[in-house]
């Protein structure tokens, strides 16, 4: 059940339910970014990213395993490359690719996720890289 939560915070960039759900002193390793991003806030810009990149962005749920308070879930990402993305400009193409995010909780809420998308994939399925 919980992997459907992030998920619902990507698919519809709800900002309400972001901040329900993620523990404003949260801290979020994405590869898109250098530094960890912070709270719901970090969150959302990266969902912002995202969502400006391929605005169709869905994330379907695939696989959670759950040990302790540390969740680790499997999702499939597609959209259709309609924004530019890490500076490559609008392609249309539509991409399908994995992601494997783990979520560290307390208190119910997400306090931590290191976030690993297959950002080869992507970069291989909106042209910027050669397909293998």
């Amino acid at each position: 059940m919980f992997g459907r939560v992030p998920a619902s915070v990507f698919n519809t960039g709800n900002e309400d339910l972001g901040r329900e759900v993620i523990s404003p002193d949260a801290v979020f390793h994405a590869p898109s970014h250098p530094e960890p991003l912070r709270g719901p806030d970090g969150y959302m810009e990266v969902i912002g990213m995202m969502r400006s990149a391929f605005p169709d962005v869905q994330w379907t749920l695939e696989e959670t395993v759950t040990e302790g308070d540390t969740v680790a879930a499997r999702f499939t990402m597609r959209g259709t490359h309609d924004g530019e993305f890490f500076g490559i400009p609008a392609s249309g193409n539509k991409i399908s690719v994995q992601a494997m995010d783990f979520y560290y909780l307390a208190d119910g809420r997400i306090v931590g996720e290191r976030g690993q998308p297959d950002l080869l994939g992507v970069m291989q399925q909106i042209g910027a890289l050669p397909a293998p």
